[in-house]
């Protein structure tokens, strides 16, 4: 049964990995925003896809590449704990700003 998690895990971050690279694609342009709440809203979920890129890459690089290299081993797992954690925070941040603008313009 930890088999079958192990590679429905893989799997989900595979489709992550494609679905981060395609809400970059979707999230770049060169229009300026309108206000700097945009602006921000913008650049929060810009930071988002990106963190999670690279916890992405840096679990893929961890399972398939170096499974036997301690320090890289040991320095990967930092890089996906610290992408992961900063991703939480970023999604964490998209509602509160939503509600700092709100209550700034009552």
């Amino acid at each position: 049964m930890p088999s079958v998690n192990f590679i429905c895990h893989n799997f989900f971050v595979a489709v992550s990995f494609v679905a981060c690279i395609i809400g970059l694609f979707l999230l770049w342009d060169n229009k300026q925003q309108k206000n700097d709440a945009d602006a921000t809203e913008a650049i929060l979920f810009r930071m988002t896809f990106c963190y999670w890129l690279v916890y992405c890459v840096a679990f893929g690089i961890e399972k398939l590449i170096f499974p036997h290299w301690e320090a890289i081993h040991m320095t990967l797992r930092i890089t996906t704990a610290l992408s992961y954690f900063l991703t939480f925070s970023c999604i964490v941040s998209l509602p509160l700003h939503k509600f700092a603008v709100r209550q700034v313009e009552e």
